[in-house]
C-alpha cells in the first residue's frame, strides 16, 4: 500500500463515463457526461474514469471539461500501451486537481497474439509506456488487460515491471467475467505475496458480469487485499456489464461485521445517479435489480408484508432512505403545485431548472387530470419524457390517431415535426404501433432496423402509464429511446421518434476517420 493510503479504506473507481458508455446504445451528450460526472464528484466517488480521451474529439472534450469541474475526485483518462494514447490521455486530464493516467495492455497468450508481441516484447513495452506516463504524471493506473486468463508467472513478471517503471495503482481486470470469487480472492493474494514492491501500490479490481459474479467477484478481492473497486452505476458496460456501485457500497456498509472496509460514497444519492444513468444512457434499470431496481423494497407475500408491517427489519436489510429513496412520502394529485413538486422531485434526486419543472408541471398536471394518484415513479417517467423529448429536437411528435379493431387494418394518422415543418401521412400497418411507426418511417426514411421494442406499466391500474423503450441499429451505430405516456402507442412512437434523434446526431457526430469502434473493443 502507499503510506498515505488507510488500508482499511476500500476507494471507489468509477468508470460509468467510459467503460459504461461503451454499451451497445449508451453514447451519452457531452452536457450529460458533465452532469454525470458532478454527481459522481459530489457523492464522494474517489476516481471518476471520465472517458478515453484518444478515441475521440467529443471523448477528449468531455474528458478535459470533467477535469477542469471536478472538486473533489481524482480524474482518469484510459489509454492504450502506447506513447501518442498516454500523451493525449495526459493533455485532458492535466487540468485536473488530481490526474490519473490508467495505461494498459491485454497479457493473456489471447491477448498477446493481438499486436503480435512475444512475451519479452510485450514486457519492454510495458515497461517503456509506463515509464513514459509515469514522467507526465505522478498517478498512473496500469491494467494487464485479460489478467484472470494470463500465465501466473508472466502476470507477476509484468506486474513487477509495471510497479518498478512507476505504476501507483495496479488493476487486474476480469475482463471477460470468466472467474469465480475463489479464484479472484487467490490472485490478488498470490500478487501480493509474490511480486516484489507490491506493498507500495494499490491493487484494483476490475469485473465484468459475464456469468453474474461480479460484484462478488470484487468484494472477494477485497477480503484479499484490494483496496480499489472499479464499478458503474447500474452495473452498465460492455456485454454483461460491470461490478455496480451501488451493489459493492451497500454490501460493504450493510455487511461491516465481516468485511470492515469503508468509503466515501454518499450513499443516500444512490437512487438519484442510478436514475439519471438509466435516463442520459436509455437503459432502464430491470425491475428485480439489486439495490435500485423497483421491486427492491416491495413485498407481495402475505407473509412477508405481515412480517414486515410487525418489524421491518424481518424481511430488509437496509432502509429505502439509506439509497435517497423518501419514505415519508407525500401525496401528489391534481391539487398540488409547483413547489410541492419541485420538493418531490428534489427526494427522488431530480434537481431541474426553471424551464425543466415548468414542462414537467405541465405534464404532471395532464396526468394528474387522468389518474386518481401520482406515484414515485409516474414522476421519474415524466422527468425522464421531458428530457428524452424536447422543442429542440429535429423530429416531433405532434398528434397521432390511431383506428383498429373490427378485423380492418389498423390505420394510423401522424402530424410530426420535421426540421423546421409540420408534416403529416396516413399510414396502414399489422396492428396500431406497425401503422403508427410506418408513419414515422414515411415522414423521415431512414435505413435503421428495429432491434428491441419493449413495453412495461410504470405503476399498477389500467390508468397506469406505459414506459416504451426502443432501440435502433443504423450502420453499426445503436441508439435508445424511452418516452412514457398513458396511451401506450403514442408512448411507442415518442420513443422511435427519440431513437431516432438519438441516430440522427451519432450519424452527424461521427468523424469519417475516427477510429472509436475499434479503439473501444480493446479496453480492460
Amino acid at each position: 500500500m502507499t503510506p498515505t493510503h488507510d488500508p482499511s479504506r476500500v476507494l471507489i473507481f468509477d468508470t460509468t463515463l467510459r467503460d459504461g458508455e461503451q454499451s451497445p446504445g449508451a453514447t451519452m451528450s457531452h452536457a450529460e457526461k458533465l452532469e454525470i460526472a458532478q454527481m459522481l464528484d459530489e457523492m464522494g466517488v474517489d476516481i471518476i474514469e471520465a472517458g478515453f480521451p484518444i478515441a475521440s474529439e467529443g471523448d477528449f472534450a468531455a474528458v478535459s471539461d470533467i477535469a477542469r469541474q471536478a472538486r473533489n475526485a481524482v480524474i482518469c483518462g484510459l489509454a492504450r500501451a502506447q506513447i501518442p494514447d498516454i500523451d493525449r490521455c495526459w493533455e485532458a486530464v492535466r487540468h485536473a486537481r488530481q490526474p490519473r493516467i490508467h495505461t494498459f495492455i491485454g497479457t493473456s497468450p489471447l491477448h498477446r497474439a493481438i499486436p503480435n508481441l512475444d512475451m519479452d516484447q510485450m514486457a519492454d513495452r510495458i515497461h517503456q509506456t509506463v515509464t513514459h506516463a509515469r514522467n507526465l504524471c505522478d498517478n498512473v493506473q496500469w491494467s494487464p488487460m485479460d489478467a484472470t486468463r494470463t500465465e501466473h508467472d508472466y502476470l507477476c513478471r509484468v506486474v513487477e515491471i509495471a510497479i518498478k517503471a512507476g505504476a501507483t495503482t495496479i488493476n487486474i481486470p476480469d475482463t471477460v467475467g470468466y472467474t469465480a470469487p475463489r479464484e479472484s480472492a487467490a490472485l490478488i493474494a498470490m500478487l501480493l505475496d509474490r511480486v516484489p514492491g507490491a506493498d507500495r501500490v494499490v491493487f484494483a479490481t476490475h469485473c465484468h458480469d459475464d456469468l453474474g459474479m461480479a460484484t462478488a467477484n470484487s468484494l472477494a478481492a477485497v477480503e484479499a487485499g484490494a483496496r480499489q473497486i472499479e464499478c458503474t452505476i447500474n452495473g452498465l458496460g460492455e456485454r454483461a456489464g460491470n461490478t455496480a456501485l451501488e451493489e459493492v457500497v451497500m454490501a460493504l456498509k450493510v455487511r461491516h461485521d465481516i468485511m470492515p472496509f469503508t468509503t466515501g460514497v454518499d450513499t443516500r444519492k444512490i437512487m438519484g445517479i442510478s436514475r439519471r444513468v438509466s435516463q442520459v444512457s436509455g437503459f432502464p434499470v430491470q425491475f428485480n435489480k439489486a439495490i435500485v431496481g423497483k421491486n427492491a423494497f416491495l413485498h407481495e407475500s402475505g407473509i412477508h408484508q405481515d412480517g414486515v408491517l410487525k418489524n421491518v427489519e424481518t424481511f430488509e436489510i437496509m432502509r429505502p432512505a439509506d439509497i435517497g429513496l423518501n419514505e415519508a412520502n407525500i401525496a401528489m394529485g391534481k391539487h398540488s403545485g409547483r413547489a410541492a413538486l419541485r420538493a418531490k422531485l428534489a427526494d427522488l434526486g431530480y434537481e431541474l431548472g426553471d424551464n425543466q419543472l415548468k414542462d414537467v408541471f405541465v405534464r404532471f398536471k395532464a396526468l394528474a387530470d387522468r389518474k386518481k394518484e401520482v406515484y414515485d415513479d409516474d414522476l421519474v417517467a415524466l422527468v425522464q419524457d421531458s428530457a428524452a423529448n424536447t422543442d429542440s429536437d429535429f423530429l416531433q411528435v405532434r398528434t397521432l390517431r390511431v383506428v383498429c379493431g373490427g378485423g380492418e387494418p389498423a390505420t394510423a394518422t401522424l402530424t410530426m415535426v420535421v426540421g423546421d415543418a409540420d408534416r403529416t401521412v396516413e399510414m396502414r400497418g399489422d396492428g396500431p404501433v406497425d401503422a403508427a411507426f410506418n408513419c414515422v418511417n414515411a415522414l423521415f426514411p431512414h435505413s435503421a432496423t428495429l432491434q428491441l421494442y419493449q413495453v412495461h406499466a410504470v405503476t399498477e391500474g389500467t390508468d397506469a402509464q406505459a414506459t416504451v423503450s426502443v432501440r435502433l441499429e443504423e450502420d453499426g451505430r445503436i441508439a435508445t429511446g424511452q418516452a412514457a405516456d398513458t396511451d401506450t402507442i403514442l408512448a411507442s412512437v415518442k420513443a422511435y421518434v427519440g431513437a431516432l434523434n438519438r441516430l440522427k446526431v451519432r450519424r452527424e457526430k461521427t468523424a469519417p476517420d475516427s477510429d472509436t469502434k475499434s479503439i473501444s473493443m480493446y479496453s480492460p
